[in-house]
């Protein structure tokens, strides 16, 4: 059973990759879906720098200046706070006179042009500042244009980068400076760097840049600062969360991570195969939704949808699910009429026809977490169908792992850094494409730094997993078969020699054995994966066909050859242990067996579609041809050694031996045709299929818990209303780019809520919601969802005129009656 394993770590081996747990090998084989880290394993490993947006003050609100490439620039606000912050926020060293450390901060670093020195001398007698101590010191270059003379900031105390946090701080003092002024700069996420600054140094639209860039596939990184008048002893003691609140925006970094150019090709040749594919990330979601669309995690012909955590509360003290559709990544603004158009979601779910979804959804870390301690009744739902996961932590990412687990999907997680351990310490099968802390976690690690590695692993697993199963089958042929022949010699009180059994064991079955997993794998990943059960239907029919076929073919030959009028009966030798054990009957019934093993050989080890055809395993066929042609010359004329080797009673006639070998290879074409059509047609392609989709209809507990989530939860994203018994939200998006609504998102799904018949309970309804695109769009869509809320009359129609995301020339029509009764 371990030979296919071995093989397929051999074949690993030489494409370098590397495994340290062989057994997960066959895992491999039934893998159903694969998560994916973005950064560094679906898009290259760095970033490269694309522009920043500087913040100026002015008399009312701050406004965001030009997009601009380089630092050494006069357009800088004139104090210079943000080249400053870039200069020195950061976790560079330096060894042996290199700068190491994060890519992203070497790259900010660099662009900067400064120039940092650790322990420096320049310092001299300002050392008695900070005691003996001697900070880093980042010196700007002679005559910069942004600052007004050469500037030395020396990093008192550095706060480093927390996943958790979602940002890092470094404590600065200007070693021009006598007073006790201290700045502390700050860089992280957007939404997180936001929500520690003062609101006054925001810009109007903050959040609508950070979106415009996000949803184009940007990586942004917002920056600010703080002005805090401490002394030495106070600044190393006051503690983090004192020091990181009531900052200063100073402005947005845009960063852009390419994807790799293997990327696309590996997506879409995981989506053929039916393997689900997943992106857990710790970027923003708009940024993961891009990304997720340009390598195709998200497929053109389906609708995306975002569900956010709202800022409101329901009656019942759970938060409010926001879920908002993405319909466009184009670059162009969509047009949307002047008329606001709704349309309702009907209240009788629609049965899915099939186990897969026919939308995306995304979500973010922190809405995760909403919804684990909040609605942990739609966890289970929201993981069959949520393919993009942003701002994840490496705990959130594990707890995933081990959620799709949990409702039967076997995981693989390709992941690069030491975010991803637990993750691929969790998944049957982690795959790391880091030669560092990743790969003492992961099973498997690449040494190319590429995510081609994964269906090669796929296609190994299944061709390993094959190769186990033919093993077992052949071995348990081999067995039946000898079993046969065996029972038939005791019948007449003898049995083979034995040099027979010598043969049969060494030449027959271990020599073919040793090359049985020797065949590679298939090139292409196939749609529907191999039989995970050992004792499955098709492999006991398979056993008991050959078995049938076998046994029928060696009787008649052991019936034929006691008719004829040249046999002589054997005679049983006299004394307590007879030496003597030869007999026509045995000879024949031997030579018979003799091709039925090399037949089952034959057909169990299966080529197309998990692995290739027999003949590209150049080992197997030489010994079989070995054995074949050894056999055949046994069978038609054995030469006068062999015939005292095996200790054979020769049949007499040379026509009677072909007539012999006639039937074993009768029985031989018989075997391969039962297999071919009954067993690979029949029993696996057209029975294990009704049977499946019986499964899935029935909601039998043999069918995958996943499928049978996805074919409850239909094909519309309604059911998350249905399930929270209609908590959630869906309020329309009013995000702006300077007054303009922006593309990403055009409908979105207010609540109307509705008294209950008698009971006082209230029934919450899902509306889409078209923004009108007009000047004041933000308090228009407020009335609208005002009026919304308020109680409907009796009998409503609304026309629905919706433009389609994947036809811009199609338009439909909805008319929908909303009655008051229930």
């Amino acid at each position: 059973m371990s030979i296919g394993i071995f093989a397929a770590q051999m074949r690993l081996r030489a494409k370098q990759i590397f495994c340290i747990s062989p057994s997960t090998i066959n895992t491999c084989g039934a893998i159903n879906t694969v998560c994916f880290d973005k950064t560094g394993t679906l898009t290259e490993d760095g970033l490269d720098f694309n522009c920043f947006r500087a913040i100026f003050p002015r008399k009312d609100l701050p406004e965001f200046g030009n997009e601009l490439h380089d630092f050494c620039t006069d357009e800088l606000p004139e104090n210079g706070e943000l080249l400053k912050a870039v200069a020195t926020c950061h976790s560079l060293t330096r060894i042996d006179k290199v700068l190491n450390g994060d890519p992203l901060d070497l790259v900010l670093f660099r662009k900067t042009g400064w120039i940092m020195d650790e322990a420096s001398e320049r310092i001299g007698d300002e050392t008695a500042q900070f005691d003996i101590l001697q900070p880093t010191v980042i010196r700007s270059p002679p005559l910069h244009s942004s600052v007004e003379s050469e500037v030395e900031l020396a990093v008192i105390r550095q706060f480093t980068f927390s996943s958790h946090l979602q940002r890092m701080s470094v404590l600065v003092h200007n070693l021009s400076d006598e007073s006790h002024i201290h700045h502390l700069y700050c860089k992280g996420a957007p939404e997180k760097i936001a929500s520690l600054c003062l609101p006054e140094t925001l810009p109007y639209g903050y959040q609508s840049f950070v979106d415009n860039y996000a949803q184009h596939g940007y990586r942004l990184i917002a920056v600010a600062s703080r002005r805090l008048n401490l002394n030495y002893v106070k600044a190393h003691k006051a503690k983090r969360e004192h020091l990181e609140c009531d900052l200063v925006m100073l402005g947005l970094i845009v960063m852009e991570n390419r994807l790799k150019p293997q990327t696309i090709g590996v997506i879409n040749q995981l989506n053929r195969a039916n393997i689900r594919t997943i992106m857990i990330t710790g970027d923003n979601i708009l940024t993961a939704m891009s990304v997720a669309r340009e390598c195709g995690i998200i497929r053109p012909n389906k609708r995306s949808f975002l569900l956010e955590a709202g800022d409101t509360k329901c009656r019942d003290g759970r938060t409010h699910l926001v879920l908002k559709q993405s319909v466009s990544s184009s670059d162009e603004v969509l047009e949307l009429e002047e008329d606001t158009f709704s349309c309702c979601y009907e209240q009788n779910q629609q049965p899915a026809k099939s186990a897969e979804s026919s939308y995306h959804l995304a979500i973010s870390g922190p809405t995760l977490s909403v919804i684990c301690e909040e609605y942990p009744e739609i966890l289970e739902q929201l993981i069959c169908v949520c393919d993009v996961y942003a701002r994840m932590s490496p705990d959130q990412k594990q707890l995933l792992v081990n959620q799709l687990q949990d409702v039967g999907y076997t995981v693989a997680m390709c992941g690069d850094g030491a975010n991803d351990c637990a993750a691929l310490k969790a998944a049957h099968a982690g795959i790391s494409l880091s030669e560092a802390e990743a790969s003492i976690a992961a099973p498997f690690t690449s040494k190319t730094p590429d995510i081609r590695c994964v269906p090669t692993v796929i296609r190994e697993g299944r061709a390993a997993l094959v190769t186990s199963f033919g093993v077992f089958k052949y071995m348990a042929g081999y067995s039946l078969t000898q079993f046969v022949t065996i029972m038939q010699l005791y019948w007449l009180n003898t049995n083979l020699t034995d040099l027979q059994f010598l043969y049969i064991d060494l030449a027959l079955v271990t020599l073919v054995s040793l090359f049985f997993g020797y065949t590679p794998a298939c090139e292409r990943l196939a749609k529907i994966p191999p039989p995970t059960r050992l004792l499955s239907l098709a492999s006991i029919f398979s056993v008991i066909g050959q078995l049938t076929i076998i046994s029928f073919f060696q009787v008649f030959t052991f019936i034929y050859t006691s008719m004829q009028p040249w046999f002589i009966p054997y005679a049983t030798p006299a004394g307590p242990e007879p030496d003597d054990r030869r007999s026509m009957q045995g000879t024949a019934v031997f030579c018979v067996s003799m091709f039925q093993y090399i037949t089952l050989a034959i057909i169990y080890s299966k080529g197309f579609p998990y692995r290739r055809a027999i003949f590209s395993n150049k080992p197997l066929c030489l010994s079989l041809f070995a054995v074949g042609i050894c056999s055949l010359i046994i069978c038609i004329e054995p030469p006068q050694i062999i015939i005292e080797w095996l200790e054979f009673d020769p049949i007499p006639y040379i026509e009677d031996r072909l007539f012999i070998l006639t039937l074993a290879l009768l029985s031989s074409v018989l075997s391969y045709l039962y297999e071919k059509f009954v067993i690979d047609m029949l029993i696996l392609n057209i029975h294990e299929r009704h049977k499946k989709q019986k499964q899935l209809l029935s909601g039998s507990s043999s069918s995958h818990r996943f499928e049978r989530i996805l074919l409850s939860i239909g094909n519309e994203p309604n059911w998350l209303r249905i399930l929270t018994g209609g908590s959630t939200s869906m309020s329309a998006l009013n995000s702006s780019f300077n007054g303009q609504q922006t593309n990403s998102y055009r409908n979105s799904f207010p609540i109307n809520k509705q008294q209950n018949g008698g009971n006082g309970e209230e029934e919450e309804e899902g509306i889409f919601v078209g923004n009108r695109r007009r000047k004041h769009s933000s308090t228009q869509n407020n009335n609208s969802t005002t009026s919304c809320n308020d109680s409907p009359p009796k009998k409503i129609t609304i026309v629905v005129n919706e433009q389609c995301a994947d036809d811009d020339n199609s338009k439909k029509s909805i008319v929908l009656n909303l009655n008051d009764n229930p």
